[in-house]
C-alpha cells in the first residue's frame, strides 16, 4: 500500500544518511550548521531541493542536505538511525508509522513550534494533521495530502470500444469494463488488483458501508458483511483474470504495469500525477476519474508529514526548518512544480494548473467523501499482515469470508497490545 515511489538511489546513500546527520556536537548560535532532510521519492527530490534552497536564502547559516533513499531501504535506515542516534535531522513520515517513533521519544514534539511560529493548524486538512497527533502532541506538519481516483488509459479504452469512467460509475461498471478491456493475446489486463489497502480495499470496504477500524481503535471490520463485500470486489477481479496475478504483481508493481500500458485501470492516489506526466510514452493517453461507488462514495485520505529527529544536535535550527517546510512557501513550490497536492490551504490551484491534461479536480472533490486512513495501534504491524492473511483469498485458495475473519482476528490481536 501507500506511496511506493521507488528511487534508483544506490545503497551507498544509506551509509551517507546514517553518518552525515546528527553525530555532530552542538554549535553556538549563529555558527554554520548542516541539517539533513531525507525522503524516498526521486520524482520529488528536485522540488525538495528547491524548498531547501529557498530556506537557505533566508537562513545562510543553515545548510540543508537533501537525501533520497529507495522506499525499500528508507524505513530500515530510519529505524536503525533513530535507535542508534544517527537518524537524519528532518525526514518524511507516514501516519501509519509515526506512533511507534513518537512513543519511543524519537520525534520532535512540534507543539511549541506551532505556537511560537503562529502556525494555524486549520490551514491543513484536519484528517492529516490529526493523524500525526499522539498523546495530545503534534509530531509532524502535513506536507501534502491525497485521495484516490481511477487512473485509466484512454488508448486502451478506445481500442476495446469501452466508454471512459465517469462520476456515474458503480462497482458493476468498473468490473464489467475491466473484463472487456482484458486482452490475453496482447498481454493487457483491464485493471490492477493487488493487495493494496490505501488505493484498493480500504476504499471498497468503506463504499460497501463498512468501516476499517472502529472509532476507539480497538477492533477491525474486515470480517463483517460489508468488509467481506469490499474485499470481494478485488478477489472477483482476480478470479475473472481481469487483473495480473499476485505473482505477476510481485514481479512488477501495479504502477509500473500501468505505465507500461499493460493495465488499463489503476486505482490509486494523486501522488502519481507528476510521474505519469513526465512519462513521454503516456502523453495524451491517460486521465483520471472518481472511484466507482458501492452503496455510497468513499475514499481514504492521508498525507506525508515532515518530522524531525529528537536526537538532532541542532534542535533550534531543525525546528526553524520544520516550520518552513510546513508553511505556504514550501507548499507553493510543490504545487507550482506539479510535484504533489500540497496540504496547505489555498495553494492547490497551481498544482491543478501544472498538469491541465488531467482532470485533477477529481482528487480535491473527493475530500467531501474522504475518511482518514486508519492509524490505530501499531498500524504498520497490522497492515503488514495483510498479504499473509488475504493472499490466499486473492489467489482463490481460501474463501474470502474465512481469510477476512482470520485477518480480523490477527489485526485485533495487534490492536489489543498496549
Amino acid at each position: 500500500m501507500k506511496r511506493r515511489w521507488i528511487a534508483a538511489t544506490a545503497l551507498a546513500a544509506a551509509v551517507t544518511l546514517l553518518t552525515a546527520c546528527s553525530g555532530q556536537s552542538d554549535e553556538a548560535s549563529g555558527e554554520k550548521v548542516t541539517l539533513t532532510y531525507a525522503n524516498w521519492s526521486e520524482d520529488q527530490t528536485p522540488a525538495m531541493q528547491q524548498i531547501a534552497d529557498e530556506f537557505q536564502k533566508a537562513n545562510p547559516d543553515i545548510t540543508i542536505k537533501v537525501q533520497t533513499l529507495p522506499w525499500t531501504e528508507y524505513w530500515t535506515t530510519l529505524q536503525v538511525g533513530a535507535a542508534g542516534g544517527t537518524a537524519p535531522d528532518a525526514f518524511w513520515m507516514l501516519a501509519d508509522h509515526f506512533r511507534e517513533y513518537a512513543k519511543g521519544g524519537q520525534l520532535v514534539d512540534m507543539s511549541d513550534t506551532v505556537k511560537s511560529n503562529n502556525i494555524d493548524l486549520a490551514k491543513y486538512p484536519k484528517a492529516v494533521s490529526d493523524s500525526y497527533t499522539y498523546d495530545g502532541k503534534l509530531f509532524a506538519l502535513p506536507k501534502d495530502f491525497d485521495t484516490n481516483g481511477i487512473w485509466y488509459n484512454k488508448a486502451l479504452f478506445d481500442a476495446a470500444g469501452v466508454k471512459y469512467p465517469d462520476d456515474t460509475w458503480t462497482w458493476q461498471d468498473a468490473q464489467d469494463a475491466a473484463k472487456k478491456l482484458t486482452d490475453p493475446a496482447k498481454g493487457v489486463f483491464g485493471i490492477a488488483a493487488p493487495i493494496d489497502a490505501q488505493g484498493g480495499f480500504y476504499n471498497t470496504m468503506l463504499q460497501a458501508g463498512g468501516s476499517i477500524i472502529n472509532a476507539d481503535g480497538t477492533a477491525s471490520d474486515f470480517g463483517s458483511p460489508a468488509g467481506v463485500e469490499g474485499l470481494k470486489f478485488w478477489t472477483d477481479l482476480q478470479a475473472a483474470k481481469a487483473s495480473p496475478t499476485l505473482e505477476q504483481l510481485s514481479d512488477t508493481e501495479a504502477v509500473s504495469m500501468f505505465e507500461n500500458q499493460k493495465v488499463a485501470m489503476y486505482f490509486s492516489g494523486a501522488y502519481w500525477a507528476l510521474k505519469f506526466h513526465n512519462n513521454a510514452a503516456l502523453k495524451g493517453k491517460i486521465d483520471v476519474a472518481p472511484l466507482p461507488q458501492g452503496v455510497k462514495r468513499a475514499t481514504v485520505t492521508s498525507g506525508i508529514g515532515n518530522a524531525g529527529y529528537a536526537g538532532s544536535k541542532h534542535p533550534e535550527q531543525l525546528k526553524k526548518f520544520l516550520a518552513f517546510l510546513g508553511g505556504s512557501k514550501a507548499a507553493e513550490i510543490q504545487a507550482a512544480t506539479g510535484t504533489v497536492l500540497p496540504a496547505y490551504e489555498g495553494t492547490q490551484q497551481p498544482w491543478l494548473d501544472s498538469m491541465p491534461e488531467y482532470k485533477l479536480q477529481v482528487f480535491i472533490d473527493a475530500i467531501a467523501y474522504s475518511v482518514p486512513l486508519p492509524v490505530a495501534g501499531n498500524a504498520s504491524e497490522w497492515q503488514g499482515l495483510a498479504t499473509q492473511y488475504l493472499g490466499p483469498a486473492w489467489s482463490g485458495k481460501k474463501p474470502v469470508q474465512e481469510a477476512a475473519t482470520e485477518y480480523q482476528a490477527a489485526v485485533d490481536q495487534v490492536l489489543a497490545k498496549k
